[in-house]
């Protein structure tokens, strides 16, 4: 689901997930060193475990208080380093992992029922006749459809070794009894590239989710598609792209710059400095480029946007990126759990470093920035951007970037707050847009299979006119006249309010119904055609 925020709390959520689950480890063909020396014969705490254990009055659980006193340990360092707990570390692992063991859906809950919104083709489920639509009541003949279901508790269980089997019981919109499928699962690609299309002219358009181990050759292969369709110039985005492997953003980056260009450097106190420079053998050394970054591009993102801007190699457009310029490695525990800790910091080209000020154990305070920047007003004007490191720092041609922050668009295009109101917010923060848009294609499946394109289907989803639906949707759930928090703080009536917010609420919820059909390939194109950031790439590009 496209992430568009504006509670503080799911600002908050976001940064938590940078926090926890932003795996930045630079993978082993990178610099390494040796840890052996690092290790004493038996630290203070080691001593202290074995004293309660062999000898306090009562029984202890000695694991369970030193998992406590693990997270505890981690929590007084940076906010980017972490313990993992051996029941997490292959959920987590997984997540730029370029595949894992499972059944081959993709699912959201509502109302606490898991609804599968699309069945990967080739995947298990697909093979045994699951279908896009149908929603899970029953694994391995035990209700799963109850209150407080949480996506972990679906990932764990439908997730599992490759070979072994998983009974679900579905119910399908019109049939009257509930399906049994038996699921052998299976190796499920994980993509991170998701989609690549021609948006105009000879512009080609590539989106980039994340950084795992198969980015390079996504991207790859996706700016290949683009050439042999007549690209000539290239957006990337990586907006909301939090990060991952270092290696895989270099050798994106190696692809854009000449021979002896720095892409980035990296050192440590106990970590011998890691440099990475352009080989000259790149595919796209002369094609005009624009990158995308928001306030929550990070990390491997931000190495790949810093690397184009001090070599002056791309036009960066959109808000500040998040910040986060450490480097992890994970170090594993003899009982399966591991650590990741922060062994160096990285530097762009220039010289400057990305990651934003924090003070050690003050995770909280961490974790609220971002939160602070949005409050402070630097998700919608440039001069509410507040610099870090006032050190001015130069690009290959002179021009004088900043760092200890992020990295600053050389465009800054603000959220457009013109159509935004209440009622919209209220509408998109409570899922109600997503919501219908699953019920709708849910009841009306068989006829928008018909169209194989998004732009048919979108001339159907205008002339049925469905957003008038979707306010009686949202008003059988609250949020109508009789809301009096819609008006609180508008001038406008809740029916001005829905006149202002028509062109938003079809958009955001014609491209939901065309994802649910034609999957991202179908919803990018439409959603990015009105997007500005992506508009003024477009004009970049074509001055």
């Amino acid at each position: 689901m496209k992430k568009i925020i504006f509670p503080t709390l799911i600002i908050l959520s976001l940064v938590i997930g940078f926090v926890i689950g932003d795996t930045t480890a630079q993978k082993a063909d990178a610099q390494q060193y040796r840890w052996s020396s690092f290790f004493a014969p038996q630290s203070k705490v080691d001593q202290m475990l074995q004293y309660m254990q062999q000898g306090y009055v009562d029984s202890l659980n000695i694991d369970s208080i030193t998992e406590e006193m693990m997270q505890e340990l981690v929590e007084k360092l940076d906010p980017h380093s972490s313990y993992i707990p051996k029941k997490d570390l292959e959920m987590v692992n997984s997540e730029l992992s370029a595949s894992f063991s499972g059944v081959g859906v993709q699912f959201n809950i509502q109302q606490d029922t898991v609804c599968i919104v699309a069945v990967i083709p080739g995947g298990p489920s697909e093979g045994v006749g699951v279908l896009a639509g149908d929603k899970i009541i029953k694994v391995n003949d035990s209700i799963f459809a109850y209150k407080g279901i949480s996506n972990e508790k679906v990932m764990h269980t439908l997730r599992g070794p490759k070979g072994t089997e998983v009974k679900i019981s579905v119910k399908r919109f019109g049939a009257e009894d509930l399906l049994d499928y038996t699921i052998i699962r299976g190796d499920i690609p994980v993509h991170s590239v998701d989609a690549s299309f021609i948006i105009e002219d000879n512009i080609g358009f590539v989106k980039v989710n994340k950084f795992s181990e198969s980015t390079y050759s996504e991207f790859m292969d996706a700016m290949a598609k683009l050439k042999s369709e007549g690209a000539t110039s290239y957006i990337v985005d990586l907006r909301e792209n939090s990060g991952g492997y270092m290696d895989q953003a270099i050798k994106m980056a190696n692809e854009f710059l000449i021979a002896g260009d720095m892409i980035v450097y990296a050192e440590g106190r106990a970590y011998p400095r890691y440099e990475a420079r352009a080989n000259g053998r790149g595919r796209f050394l002369l094609q005009p480029l624009v990158v995308l970054i928001d306030d929550f591009s990070a990390s491997a993102s931000e190495i790949f946007s810093g690397a184009m801007q001090d070599n002056d190699r791309a036009t960066i457009i959109g808000r500040r990126s998040f910040g986060k310029g450490l480097v992890q490695q994970q170090l594993p525990f003899t009982d399966g759990s591991a650590m990741r800790l922060t062994v160096a910091r990285y530097y762009t080209p220039s010289g400057r470093s990305i990651q934003k000020p924090y003070t050690l154990g003050k995770q909280e305070d961490y974790q609220r920035e971002l939160v602070e920047r949005f409050e402070h007003g630097e998700f919608y004007s440039a001069d509410s951007v507040h610099i870090a490191d006032t050190t001015s720092y130069y690009t290959k041609s002179g021009k004088i970037v900043y760092g200890g922050g992020g990295i600053m668009p050389d465009i800054f295009i603000g959220r457009d707050t013109t159509l935004l109101t209440p009622f919209y917010n209220k509408c998109v923060n409570m899922a109600y847009t997503y919501q219908f848009a699953y019920h709708y294609t849910d009841t009306h499946r068989k006829e928008l299979q018909k169209y194989s394109d998004w732009q048919s289907l979108e001339k159907y989803l205008l002339k049925k006119n469905i957003t008038d639906e979707f306010v009686r949707f949202a008003s059988d759930r609250g949020v109508n006249a009789h809301d009096a928090t819609l008006t609180k703080s508008s001038k406008l009536s809740v029916e001005k309010q829905i006149e202002k917010s028509r062109p938003l609420l079809t958009r955001l919820i014609n491209a939901y119904i065309v994802r649910n059909i034609l999957g991202d390939e179908g919803f990018y194109p439409l959603f990015e055609r009105d997007d500005e950031i992506t508009k003024s790439a477009i004009q970049t590009l074509k001055n």
